[in-house]
């Protein structure tokens, strides 16, 4: 069935900051408020990041602690890392969250980016290629395990025998799959296998550089979404196309802000405002932005972080559904 392409808005949390953690300044009831405003303005989910050097709750506790204090919001991941955790097991903690949710869960994954991530935990990064064909067959794993009978799988990377995945997810056929990624290879997988696509900056340098915000932009964008048109095929227009703006501010002078950030990216102020992770301007001028881009790029899932998302909560009001 096709997507209506109607907007709607999420947030990405990574949860609590050194100085809170050292304070003990943050704890569930914190968390659980910070979920009820999210729901409360409009939006439609929570999402969380995967990583371990820094100060963020574990993805899986997180977003249940979130499901527990609200009533409709959704909840996922942007996204796991795969490699960190057997799919089995993914799947089976997301089955879970969906059960106990009432149907609520987006189950976001990745093929794993982040090196340090990998070094610190004594991890082969393996090249991306490898990468990506462990994710292929985890996704396989993730769909038999959810599906109604046992299931045997023989990979590479994964083996599976005769194995009833449960409990069994409350959302059929399954719970949204989100996929993200910048290059073709990723975007392709993501076409065929997800109900979401996150199109990111290609991260192939495993962290967040100059050459991701230049991977960004407008022309470089319209060429990911054509990887995912193509990897699709028939199913292209079934799927829900998110963009996660990590440049995003609310302001009356959006030349002003472009002009002081293109220096740091070696782009030109024009750019960075059109760039495809960047959402500058007015609520209104934002508004139009956004449709613009919508009729260009088909991308209609918008994510905002948590250091933002209240500023954005009037253009949430103005366009979620429409």
């Amino acid at each position: 069935m096709a997507h209506d392409r109607k907007f709607r808005f999420g947030v990405q949390v990574s949860g609590l900051s050194a100085a809170q953690q050292s304070a003990r300044q943050y704890g569930a009831k914190d968390w659980q408020e910070m979920a009820r405003k999210v729901e409360a303005l409009g939006y439609s989910t929570l999402f969380m990041p995967d990583h371990f050097i820094d100060t963020e709750l574990a993805p899986m506790v997180g977003i249940a602690f979130a499901a527990a204090a609200t009533t409709t919001l959704k909840v996922g991941h942007l996204v796991l890392g795969n490699d960190y955790k057997h799919p089995a097991i993914t799947a089976k903690e997301a089955a879970t969250i969906d059960v106990l949710s009432d149907g609520r869960v987006e189950l976001g994954i990745g093929a794993g980016w982040m090196k340090v991530d990998y070094d610190a935990l004594g991890l082969t990064y393996d090249r991306p290629g490898v990468r990506i064909e462990r994710l292929e067959e985890a996704l396989a794993v993730i769909n038999g395990a959810w599906g109604s009978d046992p299931f045997s799988f023989s990979g590479e990377h994964y083996q599976i025998t005769n194995y009833n995945g449960l409990p069994k997810p409350v959302q059929k056929p399954r719970p949204p799959i989100v996929i993200g990624g910048g290059g073709q290879r990723l975007l392709g997988l993501a076409g065929r296998e997800a109900d979401i696509v996150g199109i990111n900056p290609n991260l192939r340098a495993g962290e967040i550089g100059v050459e991701a915000v230049r991977d960004s932009l407008a022309d470089i964008t319209a060429q990911k979404i054509q990887w995912v048109r193509d990897g699709a095929g028939d199913r292209y227009d079934d799927l829900e196309l998110q963009i996660r703006y990590f440049l995003a501010s609310v302001t009356d002078d959006a030349a002003g802000f472009a002009e002081v950030m293109a220096p740091n990216f070696g782009i030109s102020a024009d750019e960075v405002l059109n760039s495809g992770v960047a959402l500058v301007g007015s609520i209104d001028e934002c508004a139009d932005i956004l449709r613009t881009r919508r009729e260009a790029w088909d991308v209609s899932y918008i994510v905002f972080g948590h250091d933002n998302f209240e500023e954005f909560a009037p253009l949430v009001a103005q366009l979620a559904g429409t």
